[in-house]
């Protein structure tokens, strides 16, 4: 079994539409996945882009998502802590939650949606960073799922 991840927004590797954009609502798109591996006891995702120009640039960082969660509906809420318990991080905006891509003019950037299933919960403060979270993860993660979808003014 193969643990993936699917958006009703954009198909992996395609174009995500402006509406989830900084120039556009900067909503999150709608995420669902299929189950995690057995003994999954949390779930996180990060989403970033590689390709800014000050090197990769967060947008999204969200933890302790509860094992039993198959999906993530538009528009996530930028609180610091969810109702189902899942707490979000900061961007490299300086914000929680969702911040959506705003690259420079130009070439189209890849924005990776990275969701890792974990055999433990992260148990850090809602506010860590990618580098927080990442740290936690180590030597916890089960499988991860993936999506990339591109973005260009």
């Amino acid at each position: 079994m193969t643990f993936q991840m699917t958006s009703a927004a954009f198909q992996n590797g395609g174009q995500i539409p402006k509406k989830f954009a900084c120039d556009g609502q900067d909503v999150s798109p709608a995420l669902s996945w299929t189950d995690p591996p057995p003994g999954t006891k949390s779930l996180a995702l990060i989403v970033d882009d590689p390709d800014a120009p000050a090197g990769t640039w967060v947008h999204w960082v969200l933890y302790d998502l509860p094992s039993g969660t198959r999906q993530l509906p538009e528009g996530v809420a930028k609180d610091y802590e969810l109702a189902d318990g899942a707490r979000q991080g900061h961007n490299d905006f300086g914000e929680i939650g969702y911040n959506g891509p705003c690259p420079p003019r130009g070439v189209a950037h890849r924005y990776f949606f990275k969701l890792y299933a974990l055999d433990s919960k992260i148990g850090l403060k809602p506010g860590a960073t990618k580098r927080d979270v990442e740290r936690a993860m180590k030597g916890h993660t089960l499988a991860q799922a993936e999506m990339i979808g591109k973005f260009q003014h």
